[in-house]
């Protein structure tokens, strides 16, 4: 008996959310899309009951809460970070050939989204648990655990059961809008998030927790209310990195630039109908084919990595230097800080500032060195994972264009040879695009953005963005044509 035999009567009976039966009209998935969104930001914002007053701690995500979304000590707390990490598994068991699943068979869809939703509950539970019970990030509260007798270990517990019940109900929430909304539920909760704090970056009064917006800052400026330090003297790195943020207003702009010129740039494929004269299309293969979400598994390797350095460091007395000294909970020698993703230009800039736990600059760059190779080979690898375990690799689309009744002008109508037309530009584009958003993520993260986001939430908001319009827009067309809506199945 297989692996498979022995986990489907387990998998198959996952809770999942029902298909529809038919076609869901533009404005029901419009309305499905708007709720889970409104529960989201609703959410967000339900603290956790049994945390000491206060709040919460430090941030477990930290640098990437803007990619990985929910909220510091909300019932959110765990955000999409089990689903993508479920996700990073799937894709190397996948990519490894170790599963023996074939998407396209209804029955081993069945199993691989249950073994899906398994592995997420079991992410759950890895990233919770030592969350609640280990380090300074979710502190219980004294009082409770003294009024309601159970021990700090019974408050722990009460705080882990709503965790996981927002792992799951985020888990749920996305496969709602995947399969009754507009786009996917873990892209939206990353707009949600990432613009949340981009916006505030804008126009948020500064506060005794947080500095001024950028709007509010220039205006203390101009009037006065700001003092600035003279322009040869600190004024000039104030304006351009500090306060003034230009330069980061220069790269969130130029993200969006970039992002937007790059889903434009494709190499277009022309299919003609095969029983319709006249009727022609194209195919386009975009230069970022596989979109920016294999980032998100790129930094949530590099999140696990730096939590269990959190881990070890709050759990070991003397921690190895080779694996990281922390100052102020952020590592700055070791393993661990040559593997900590560069995210603001003070981090950087030892000819300008000092950065945490003043590092040599040779120290430095290989960090930079590090981060950019982990960014820009791991987008390329997880790019053609996407792609294949998505079914958008030369073999899965050449069989969409023959169930279309498409064909390629000049070639037999066959989809052998649809694939091998595909073959030419598929794999090669899918490398480039992956390596091409890495290498953007890395340099936004060094320039610096808005808000703080990160040069990857910047970039995956933009993109996600631009798909969901495309897709809103292929809604439309489908919903005023209905036969457009059987020529694109």
């Amino acid at each position: 008996m297989g692996w498979k035999e022995a986990a489907e009567p387990v998998l198959t009976r996952m809770p999942s959310v029902a298909r529809p039966e038919g076609h869901v009209p533009f404005r029901r998935k419009l309305g499905w899309t708007a709720g889970i969104l409104v529960l989201y930001f609703f959410l967000t914002n339900v603290p956790l009951f049994g945390l000491q007053t206060g709040g919460a701690g430090s941030d477990f995500y930290g640098q990437f809460r803007s990619i990985l979304a929910g909220g510091q000590g909300s019932i959110m707390q765990l955000g999409i970070g089990p689903i993508v990490t479920a996700s990073i598994v799937l894709q190397l068991l996948g990519g490894a050939d170790l599963l023996g699943l074939d998407t396209n068979d209804p029955r081993d869809q069945v199993l691989y989204q249950g073994l899906q939703k398994l592995l997420v509950v079991v992410m759950i539970c890895l990233t919770g648990l030592p969350m609640v019970f280990a380090g300074n990030f979710l502190p219980p509260s004294e009082a409770l655990a003294q009024s309601l007798g159970v021990g700090l270990g019974g408050v722990r517990g009460i705080i882990f059961a709503q965790i996981f019940v927002g792992g799951v109900l985020i888990l749920f929430m996305d496969e709602i809008v995947s399969k009754w909304g507009v786009g996917s539920g873990v892209g939206l909760f990353i707009i949600a998030g990432v613009s949340q704090r981009l916006i505030g970056g804008f126009i948020a009064p500064g506060s005794a927790e947080r500095a001024a917006g950028l709007i509010p800052t220039w205006i203390a400026m101009i009037t006065g209310a700001e003092p600035l330090p003279p322009l040869f003297s600190g004024g000039l790195q104030t304006v351009l990195f500090g306060q003034g943020q230009v330069i980061a207003l220069f790269t969130t702009l130029l993200i969006f630039g970039v992002v937007v010129y790059a889903e434009s740039v494709r190499v277009e494929i022309p299919l003609s109908h095969a029983r319709v004269k006249g009727a022609r299309g194209r195919f386009p293969v975009k230069l970022i084919y596989a979109s920016v979400l294999p980032m998100i598994l790129v930094r949530a390797l590099q999140a696990n990595l730096q939590f269990l350095g959190q881990i070890l460091n709050s759990q070991l007395q003397d921690m190895p230097a080779w694996l990281g000294t922390y100052t102020n909970g952020q590592p700055v020698s070791g393993f661990f800080y040559y593997t900590n993703p560069i995210r603001t230009p003070e981090q950087w800039m030892w000819f300008v500032a000092s950065p945490l736990g003043d590092p040599a600059p040779w120290q430095i760059l290989l960090r930079i060195g590090v981060d950019l190779t982990f960014m820009v080979i791991g987008g390329a690898v997880f790019a053609i994972f996407w792609v294949e375990t998505t079914g958008m690799g030369p073999d899965a689309t050449a069989k969409q264009i023959q169930n279309s009744g498409m064909q390629i002008p000049g070639f037999r109508r066959n989809p052998g040879v649809i694939e091998k037309v595909m073959e030419r530009y598929i794999p090669a584009v899918t490398v480039i695009g992956g390596a091409l958003v890495g290498l953007l993520a890395v340099a936004a993260n060094m320039l610096g953005t808005i808000g703080g986001v990160s040069g990857t939430g910047l970039l995956l908001t933009v993109s996600i963005t631009y798909k969901l319009y495309e897709e809103i827009a292929e809604e439309q067309l489908m919903e005023m044509h209905p036969m457009m809506r059987q020529m694109f199945g």
